[in-house]
């Protein structure tokens, strides 16, 4: 038996967001940092989408539709 790491991405829009190595631990701070970069990130849901390419990918995902 093997035991790999893997590395956390995380994904917004097909785009590879980067994560701060001091940030890669604290999901809430990870999210705010992100939501800097694309503030529509505040109001995504997360989406676990599995492992590819060695990685474990984290997906934010916009609401649509959820207006009012």
């Amino acid at each position: 038996m093997q035991i790999q790491q893997l590395a956390r991405t995380y994904r917004y829009d097909g785009i590879d967001l980067p994560v701060p190595p001091h940030l890669a631990d604290d999901p809430a701070s990870l999210r705010a940092y992100h939501a800097t970069l694309y503030p529509a990130i505040l109001n995504a849901e997360t989406f676990d989408a599995g492992v590819s390419g060695g990685a474990h990918v984290t997906e934010y995902r916009r609401a649509v539709g959820t207006k009012g």
